[in-house]
């Protein structure tokens, strides 16, 4: 299955930590043994059960984003403009599930795929958007979602 849904599974949002721990932004850079991930150069993630030993007490406060994404990257990733989970009034709007971390706005995209009973390939490229701009090949996988849009799944190049 594609890693889309469950990129943050194991991770925790890095502002939230140290919004809740008083600590500098960079700090992050210095614990050595903590993995991280970057999300569209801007959302950094920090790997769960890996905080330094001082501020593991910190885990059972924070929010946990399994199957959420930052909305941009969602957009990016689904290749379509992040009006569609910004704005009520876009159509597609309230086929999705929503929260909010330290004021950014992260979408549920594993309940959307689980929902649309959509499961593409790991690498896989996939496109959400009106049907009419959807271009839909033999090799791809194609889910009808509402009258206007859709979402095809092509396989890994």
């Amino acid at each position: 299955m594609s890693r889309l849904p469950d990129t943050l599974n194991s991770y925790w949002l890095w502002k939230e930590i140290s919004n809740k721990l008083n600590l500098s932004n960079p700090l992050y850079k210095y614990w050595k043994q903590t993995p991280n991930i970057k999300l569209n150069n801007k959302y950094i993630f920090l790997k769960k059960e890996h905080l330094p030993d001082k501020y593991m007490h910190i885990e059972e406060q924070l929010t946990d984003l399994s199957g959420y994404l930052p909305i941009r990257y969602a957009s990016d990733q689904l290749h379509i403009d992040a009006h569609v989970f910004s704005s009520d009034k876009m159509r597609l709007h309230s086929k999705f599930e929503y929260k909010y971390v330290e004021a950014l706005k992260f979408v549920n995209i594993s309940r959307f795929f689980t929902e649309y009973g959509i499961k593409p390939e790991k690498n896989s490229l996939l496109h959400l958007g009106r049907l009419k701009d959807l271009e839909i090949t033999a090799d791809s996988m194609f889910y009808r979602l509402t009258d206007d849009y859709g979402l095809v799944v092509y396989p890994p190049r």
